[in-house]
């Protein structure tokens, strides 16, 4: 008999299928998960899971793999190369995300790599809506050269396009070294994890080999270092999953893009509802101490605000919250540090801040109890001057609605800097007990009437008397009223109201400014 030959069975393409999604799903061996594990660090795909709505994340390029060669690479070729992207929503609102997975090359940037990054964030742009990076990559990867370089300039490039199209937020989840540091800074917020989070353009080593100083990886770029000593960071958490709650938290204040308006609100918090607590909140005395955020969580809905920078030139809060159920970007002094004055950081992080509002369509409320600038040669020699100028060009150059409220005292420069009308504000409220002057009655008296009161048989009496003479004439709180430079005088309890209604009213505000390719805002 003629003996048969039987075929091998024909491959199942949809087994093969389901073998290598799982690969490219499951990462390297569970050795390198566990690894990862151990330092208190997730993976990439479980802090996705955490910032995504549950089973939204469709993923793009998950069987991508570099084709490099050299230094061993072309027998290591794993799936995803070391990046997880695609898109998912939040709160039902779809989001673009990238993830390094530091299990894969150490979360290292290849070509391959990049691509996938840069693709994703095409896609955002295109798509309108928000761009989450998490961060946890040992950057540039060494054995493709150039190549990785040239990944990094096509990401920076993709940031500034984006920047004001589509809110960007980046998350530091490991570490985050050289040139891979700028694309973070590059974007809307930084999001820090205490022990985690590590930020340097040169790491200890060239440090300690360049300069001769010690410094660890947490003493040189950690999570309290930029949240509080750098300003790189504008939020810093304890853990991952409170880091990751927070930018969900973030995100539904935010608007999808900057041709949309951002979220309303369910709205439970009456818009009319009454601010007793106000009166007692704030000092008459102007130089009695109060903390300015219990005023706003007195002001703004249910009294929830999500402060930017927290930790960071104290002395100016900004926060984003909600009034009548829509976002609003609150600016405020805050006078439980350094009197509230303005320097180089609180200017920074103020412009840095309305800018972002002008950009993303949030009204802005300005609450003001300011002394001055701070003095010093110090501040002189570091630029007070042109960092000074950056708050009041953002604010010069803010097109959405605008109100303030001066609560207090309005000193000087800093009061025309922090949205006066003279400035462009668009309504102006002062409180009764208000102080809207050149310096307060008291220096104004010493300088005015030096001559007087240094001839005076008793020059503390005519200084006393002089400080209330000039106390009467320009700094009582209804001078500014009477010339229109505020548009009421309001009982403080009635602040709420009073904003609600005026930011109703501008709702529909339309301003162009000049046609221009862009400013030349100070540096």
């Amino acid at each position: 008999m003629k003996a048969t030959h039987q075929a091998p069975p024909a491959p199942d393409p949809l087994r093969e299928l389901g073998k290598v999604r799982e690969l490219a799903r499951q990462g390297p061996d569970g050795e390198a998960t566990r690894r990862q594990h151990a330092k208190g660090k997730l993976t990439a795909r479980e802090r996705i899971d955490l910032l995504l709505d549950k089973g939204s994340f469709v993923e793009v390029e998950p069987l991508r793999r570099h084709r490099a060669t050299g230094f061993g690479l072309e027998a290591k070729r794993p799936y995803t190369d070391g990046v997880v992207t695609g898109w998912g929503t939040v709160d039902g609102r779809t989001t673009f995300v990238y993830a390094h997975d530091f299990r894969i090359f150490g979360g290292a940037l290849g070509e391959a790599h990049a691509q996938k990054i840069h693709k994703i964030m095409d896609m955002a742009v295109a798509a309108g809506a928000p761009l989450v990076s998490l961060n946890d990559g040992a950057g540039a990867r060494i054995q493709e050269g150039v190549s990785a370089l040239a990944g990094y300039g096509g990401i920076f490039s993709r940031n500034t396009r984006a920047s004001g199209v589509i809110p960007q937020i980046s998350v530091m989840l490991g570490p985050c070294a050289g040139g891979a540091s700028y694309s973070p800074a590059l974007t809307d917020f930084v999001f820090a994890v205490r022990g985690v989070s590590q930020m340097f353009v040169t790491g200890p080593d060239v440090v300690q080999t360049v300069t001769g100083e010690e410094i660890s990886h947490e003493g040189l770029g950690g999570a309290d270092v930029h949240g509080g000593t750098s300003g790189v960071a504008h939020f810093v958490y304890d853990d991952e999953e409170t880091c990751l709650d927070e930018v969900r938290y973030l995100l539904s204040l935010l608007p999808s893009n900057n041709r949309e308006l951002a979220p309303v609100g369910a709205g439970g918090d009456p818009a009319d509802r009454v601010c007793e607590a106000l009166v007692d909140l704030v000092p008459a005395e102007g130089n009695r101490s109060y903390d300015i955020r219990q005023v706003i969580e007195e002001i703004v809905d249910d009294g929830e605000h999500m402060e930017v920078h927290a930790i960071w030139a104290p002395n100016l809060v900004c926060s984003l919250a909600r009034l009548d159920g829509h976002v609003v970007g609150v600016v405020a002094n805050q006078p439980s540090v350094t009197a509230g004055v303005l320097d180089i950081r609180a200017s920074e992080k103020g412009a840095r801040f309305v800018q972002f509002c002008d950009a993303f369509n949030i009204p802005l409320i300005t609450l003001v109890d300011v002394p001055g600038f701070l003095p010093g040669v110090e501040q002189e020699h570091g630029g007070i001057i042109r960092h000074g100028a950056k708050l009041l060009y953002a604010y010069c150059n803010a097109t959405v609605p605008r109100v303030s409220v001066v609560l207090r005292k309005a000193y000087g420069g800093a009061y025309i800097v922090m949205d006066s009308r003279s400035i462009g504000v668009d309504v102006a409220f002062a409180w009764p007990g208000n102080e809207i002057a050149v310096m307060g009655a008291d220096a104004a008296a010493n300088v005015v009437f030096r001559r007087e009161i240094a001839a005076a048989d008793d020059p503390d009496a005519v200084r006393r008397q002089k400080i209330e003479e000039y106390r009467r004439e320009l700094v009582h709180p209804y001078y500014a009223a009477e010339r229109g430079l505020v548009d009421d005088v309001i009982d403080p309890r009635e602040t709420r109201s009073a904003l609600a209604r005026s930011l109703a009213m501008l709702r529909a505000k339309d301003r162009d400014l000049p046609r221009r390719k862009h400013g030349n805002p100070p540096q």
